[in-house]
């Protein structure tokens, strides 16, 4: 879908992403996922382009998905929109507010706590590293404990908000 300007409907969905990114991976899974056609464009981090400058001039970070011109930024607001945008194929929220909001908290927990301990135990170095090794396990571990219990997936049989957010830990 790269190097075309895809629009179905009169909807245009572009993705600026890295493909090293695991942010940029949840977004692209998400959309297809949901069965959108859209179109990638790859981001030089070191030579950021002047669309991801314009589309997110606060973080100036991937991923920025753009639809019909509206940018959205940060992965999981992303999914968030991409599930209510296009309500077909499977849901990667859950309908119910408690069960909603319990998936918020397990993905901002991915966020929040296993990718800083991950990146740490992965790039660090010395004893900063081997106790990032340690807080890294320990958070997995914690978190497949929690989520998966007696399901295959955190959304049960059908993957979702937390299974693509924790896909790229």
């Amino acid at each position: 879908m790269q190097g075309l300007a895809l629009v179905i409907m009169g909807e245009e969905v572009v993705v600026f992403g890295v493909w090293v990114s695991p942010y940029s991976c949840r977004v692209e899974t998400a959309l297809r996922v949901k069965g959108v056609p859209y179109r990638y464009i790859e981001e030089d981090l070191g030579n950021k382009s002047p669309l991801l400058l314009k589309y997110d001039p606060i973080h100036e970070k991937v991923p920025v998905l753009v639809h019909n011109g509206n940018p959205i930024a940060e992965s999981l607001v992303i999914l968030e929109y991409i599930d209510e945008t296009w309500p077909q194929g499977f849901p990667i929220l859950p309908k119910d507010p408690y069960e909603r909001a319990t998936a918020c908290f397990w993905s901002k927990f991915i966020d929040d706590k296993c990718m800083p301990a991950i990146t740490q135990a992965c790039w660090g170095e010395g004893e900063a590293s081997d106790k990032a090794v340690e807080e890294a396990t320990e958070l997995l571990m914690f978190l497949e404990n929690e989520l998966i219990k007696e399901k295959r997936l955190f959304g049960g049989e059908r993957i979702g908000m937390v299974d693509i957010a924790a896909n790229t830990v």
